[in-house]
């Protein structure tokens, strides 16, 4: 099952992903995403050391570095 976080200002349903990327140097990269629906590479759990944040002015989640 996908790792889901609800919108308290929408209460829409967010699915969260990770995809590796090349960026322009050659260097590998996971970023990490929410989307609407969960699709093939959604995760099923948070990455280890994040913690899930809500943008107050759109209501969207985001990820973010844990605290020490």
């Amino acid at each position: 099952m996908a790792y889901s976080v609800q919108s308290k200002k929408t209460g829409e349903t967010y699915y969260l992903h990770s995809k590796d990327v090349t960026l322009r140097g050659g260097r590998q990269q996971t970023i990490y995403y929410f989307a609407r629906e969960a699709k093939d590479n959604a995760m099923d759990d948070l990455p280890a050391g994040y913690t899930t944040m809500e943008n107050e002015r759109t209501g969207l989640p985001m990820l973010k570095k844990a605290d020490k």
